[in-house]
This record gives C-alpha cells, structure tokens and sequence, in this order.
C-alpha cells in the first residue's frame, strides 16, 4: 500500500482536474447565467430570481453536511469518495438541462418550477462535488503533492469555466435560432453530456489512499462538534463565504454590465464581447493558477493568498474607472485581476485539505468529506447570498428587464460589477488574518499525522 507522502502521476492529476472540468461545466451556469435566465429568459423578477438562489443555499446548509458525513462513512470496493462521482453524472446532466427548461406556466408556476429544479441541481451536485473535493485529501497526503494537485484541478476547472463563458452565449444564438430558451436548453445539454464523460474518467482513473483510522468510532454530532472546534476552519468558512459572494455578485452582474452599461461595438463575428473578455480573462487565470505552487514556495501559502486576494480588490475597483467604449482598458485590467486572483483558487482548496488535516491532528478522528462539505457549503451560501445580493441591487438601482434603462440603473450596475464586489474581497482579506495555519504548522502536522498511520509507529493510531 501507498504511503500518504507517495508522488502522484501526471496521469492521475490529470484525470483529477477533469471531475472539477465537469463540475465547471454545472456550476459556471449558475453563477453567470443563471440569474439572467430567470429575469430576461424566464421571466421571473429579479427580486424574486434572487430570493429563488438564497433559498437554495441555506437548504444546502442540511444537505452538504449530511453528504459529507454519508461519503465518510461509504464503503465499496471503489473506495468511499469515487463512487459518489460515478452515480451522480448523469442525474446531475438531465437536472441541469431541466433548470435551464421554460415550460408554459404562470408566473407562480414559474417560481415553482425554478425553486424545484435548482434545488434537485443542487442536490445533485452537492452528491457530485463534495466526495470529488474531499477525493483530493485521501489521494496524497503530502501536502506539495496537494498543491499540485490542486493547481492541476484548477487548471482543468479555469478550462472548463473559459469555454462556458466564451461559448454560452454563442452557441444560445446558433443553437436557438432566435429562439433563447430553445438555445439555453440545447447548450445546457451540451455542457451535461461534456461533465458526464469527464465525470467517468476522474473515477476510472483516480485512486483513494488514505484510510480512515480503523478504531475511530465517532458519531455525526461528534463530527460536527470537531469542525466547530476546529478554528482554521472557522477562518476558512468565514474567507469562503466572502470570497463567493464577491464572486456570485460579480459574476452575474457582468452580463447586464456589458449589455447595459458598456458601449462597445462587437469586435469579432464569431464571438460577442462577454465570451472574449471571459475567455481572455479565464486564460490568464489558468496563468496565475499554474504559477501557485511557486509562488507558495516561495513566499508560502497564506502570504501569497492574501497578496493575491488584495490586489485583486484594488484591480477590481478599478474597472470603474475605465471608460465606457475602451475595450483595451478593459482587457488590461481584467488579465491583471485574473493574473492575481488566480493562485487564491487552489491556495482555498489546498487549504481545505490543511484544515482536515488539523482536525484529525487535534482530535483523532478524520471526516475529511464532512469537512470539505462544510466549506463548500459555505462557498454555496457566499453563492446564493450573492444571488440574492444581485436581485436586491438590481430592483433598488431600478431594473427592468425590458424597456430603457435609467441613469441611475447603469451606474448601479456598474457598482454591482465593480466596487461593491472589490469591497467584499476586502473585508475576505481582514478575516483571513483569523487563519492561524502557517507552513511550519502545517509541515508538523503533515509528519504527525504520517508516523501516526504508519503501522509501526508505537502509538499506532492514537491521537497525540
């Protein structure tokens, strides 16, 4: 059997990254599209959209958690994790193309349909991603090894996000021939069938490692009570949140900005200005995530990540500056906010893993899907507070989703795509200075928790 320090394949990384590919291909839906599906597709109001997406969220705070605690304790000959990537694939496709559906309804129907099908999403996805997060946390336990492969999944992840939002609206257009919900529905199916089969390479291909400890007896109330004894961890929900809503907020507000507020003639045939600022944007975030595990190397993990995360905020306050019909500008900012936003992702997850590694280190016990389920969660709520955020802003700034809009609706939109995320990110910055896990803690744990699962060892698997 492999020890938790072996070297992982480039092979094996790879198939990793991919489930976050397919995962990408659902989840980037939601935070860039969704919100301007409901409102300009559907016809749902932007209040109620938004409402819709909180909702959600908070029901998650039930399902994550209880997810986690059921994959910790699954047990196959696939391993505990993996299985959960196999069985969700496909119900996760089909429930995606039917959240982007515009049946016939009224507009209570509507509501009913939308709060359903993006809640039985979430479920789905839920079943996917967080066994798939918590996979990297028993594949290697050395915590370079972690990095890389967590800039590997990054990678696969930022590819994954670049085609979806170049793309989307492109293929909405060619697909739908000027019918919209005819386009949202056939390229929802495109993206389902792309996370199904990456899906199935990352279990075919991926292997589970570290075992839980064989005398750990422990029930999900004691799992639940560690995590909240558990203080990186508490830091790292707090940084979740904030950082998702920065990301939610902003995300879902760049769609009316470029349609709205912007006055840029289209500068290629072939591809809108959205899909192009994305793509080149996304590029140069797989850039700064491929430069993370030098930059942790050099200046470590939590240095580098609040770097990262403050310039960021200053990159991105300073879109509302730019002029209005200066695509160039914009372009230059957005490399430079992507470039230094960049490392932060893998940094986030990687710093996951530490703080399961911290939990089984003070108490023992290791619930390692429970653990990365309770920071998803919180990544989701970021998510949907950030949904709600949107809809709030958009009916107090005084949007509608047809007609001409108001002065103070174009500058409103142009806050929601540019100083109130930049100060979200900022207050993300203050409570990571809570993150006590330093890399020489976290090399001392790393050794610990390695002699401790070493059969030799004299305490065997004893806590210390």
């Amino acid at each position: 059997m492999n020890t938790s320090g072996d070297r992982l394949a480039v092979g094996e990384k790879l198939a990793y990254g991919l489930g976050d590919a397919a995962a990408n291909f659902v989840f980037q839906t939601q935070i860039t599209f969704l919100m301007f599906f409901y409102t300009d597709v559907f016809g749902i109001a932007a209040r109620n959209a938004g409402t819709i997406l909180l909702v959600s969220r908070l029901l998650d705070a039930f399902n994550d958690p209880m997810i986690g605690a059921l994959a910790d304790r699954t047990n196959t000959r696939w391993g505990r994790y993996r299985p959960w990537i196999l069985w969700s694939a496909l119900p996760m496709a089909i429930v995606l193309v039917l959240c982007y559906t515009t049946p016939a309804l009224s507009s209570t129907g509507k509501i009913v349909w939308a709060v359903a099908t993006y809640n039985a999403l979430m479920v789905i996805y839920a079943a996917n991603n967080i066994p798939y997060c918590a996979l990297s946390g028993v594949m290697t336990g050395d915590t370079r090894e972690r990095t890389s492969l967590a800039s590997w999944r990054f990678v696969c992840a930022m590819a994954a996000t670049l085609v979806v939002n170049m793309f989307t609206v492109v293929l909405v257009k060619y697909l739908g021939q000027g019918d919209s919900a005819s386009g949202y529905q056939q390229t929802m199916a495109v993206w389902g069938t792309l996370a199904v089969i990456f899906s199935l390479v990352t279990f075919a291909f991926t292997k589970e490692r570290i075992a839980p400890i064989r005398e750990q007896r422990s029930s999900v109330r004691q799992d639940l009570a560690d995590l909240f004894h558990n203080r990186p961890w508490i830091a790292l929900f707090g940084i979740s949140v904030l950082i998702y809503i920065e990301l939610s907020l902003r995300s879902s507000a760049f769609l009316y900005y470029f349609k709205y507020y912007l006055q840029l003639p289209n500068v290629f045939s072939w591809i809108d200005n959205f899909g192009l600022f994305n793509g080149i944007g996304l590029a140069f975030t797989i850039v700064g995530i491929a430069a993370s595990r030098r930059l942790v190397t050099q200046f470590g993990k939590r240095t580098t990540f609040r770097t990262c995360l403050i310039l960021s905020a200053l990159f991105m306050a300073a879109f509302a500056l730019a002029p209005r019909d200066s695509l160039l500008i914009l372009l230059v900012l957005q490399v430079l906010l992507q470039l230094s936003f960049g490392p932060t992702i893998p940094i986030l997850w990687t710093m996951m893993a530490d703080v399961a590694d911290f939990g089984e280190w003070q108490t023992g016990r290791r619930s390692t899907a429970l653990a990365f389920a309770s920071i998803v969660f919180g990544l989701k709520l970021g998510s949907g507070f950030g949904g709600l955020l949107n809809g709030e802003l958009l009916e107090y700034f005084g949007y509608t989703a047809s007609g001409t809009l108001s002065d103070v609706a174009r500058n409103g939109i142009l806050l929601m795509a540019t100083i109130i995320p930049a100060a979200v990110l900022c207050v993300s910055v203050w409570v990571s200075y809570f993150y006590r896990l330093n890399d020489r803690l976290v090399a001392e744990i790393e050794q610990a928790l390695r002699l401790r699962r070493t059969p030799a060892s004299p305490d065997g698997l004893s806590s210390s």
